[in-house]
């Protein structure tokens, strides 16, 4: 593999980040191409066919122009409904994300564990296999949060989010019986750890929170082989699908992340 590989990091918005950023650390003369489908954003509220039809034409379009040696699906509901459809349509490596369910419950002491994630992510047969697989000694608490990640995005972009609309949100993952509590909770959307401060400061008690994103961030170095420490630092350019032009508060953030945004990029969206 080169000493510079270009990694397409792909998600329906802004949640990626949160891989892209673990993915700099492991990697950092890696040259990405951040891709935010945000002409499409929510990708919930798509019907599946839809939906994969839409990654495959993004992503296909995004491959012919960047050329990248692969290709990271940063989103829990393109990745569980597409990634066999991306994998059998491209000869590149994919490395896909899925709901943390394994290392929640070996984090957790009290085998109670929490999976948020959006409804649609929650309530996939996808996930429901993961739980019989990794948690089946565990008490597994299944939430999906219809307006958490919205929230998330505006906060990365700068706008006031209440506390008390986030609390909402995560409170329904917090159970107790008979003096046992959830102790972990695992993030099965990447724009989830976007919020992680507040929800920290928010929790009607501590728990482990556990982002997917650093297993995702390994899992891409073992596919691409160690980086040269020698060479130089790589950088990162964002695609934003809609052509919109981002509020000042979102491109100085970017920037504030080490990434530039890219022009002409524009693939809108048009409902099947």
């Amino acid at each position: 593999m080169a000493d510079n590989p270009k990694i397409l990091v792909f998600d329906s918005g802004l949640g990626g980040l949160t891989v892209h950023a673990e993915i700099v650390k492991a990697l950092p003369h890696a040259s990405i191409i951040y891709v935010a489908d945000d002409a499409a954003f929510p990708y919930g509220r798509l019907e599946t066919d839809v939906l994969t039809t839409r990654v495959v034409v993004v992503i296909g379009a995004m491959i012919k122009r960047h050329a990248p040696d692969i290709v990271v699906i940063a989103c829990n509901t393109a990745s569980t409904i597409c990634m066999p459809v991306l994998r059998a349509a491209f000869t590149l490596p994919f490395v896909g994300t899925v709901p943390a369910v394994k290392p929640a419950a070996l984090l957790s002491k009290t085998r109670t564990i929490s999976i948020l994630g959006t409804p649609g992510t929650v309530n996939r047969e996808y996930t429901h296999d993961l739980i019989i697989e990794h948690a089946a000694d565990c008490r597994v608490n299944l939430v999906g949060a219809p307006h958490l990640a919205r929230l998330a995005e505006a906060h990365l972009r700068g706008e006031a989010v209440r506390d008390a609309d986030v609390l909402a949100e995560i409170l329904p993952c917090f159970k107790e019986k008979d003096g046992i509590k959830t102790d972990a909770i695992a993030l099965a959307c990447t724009h989830y750890p976007l919020l992680l401060d507040v929800y920290r400061r928010i929790a009607p008690w501590e728990v482990e929170w556990v982002d997917p994103a650093p297993a995702i961030a390994k899992r891409v170095v073992s596919l691409l082989g160690e980086h040269n420490a020698a060479g130089p630092l790589g950088r990162t350019e964002a695609v934003f699908t809609s052509g919109k032009t981002l509020p000042l508060s979102l491109v100085e953030t970017l920037q504030q992340r080490g990434i530039a945004v890219a022009q002409g990029a524009e693939l809108p969206f048009v409902p099947q």
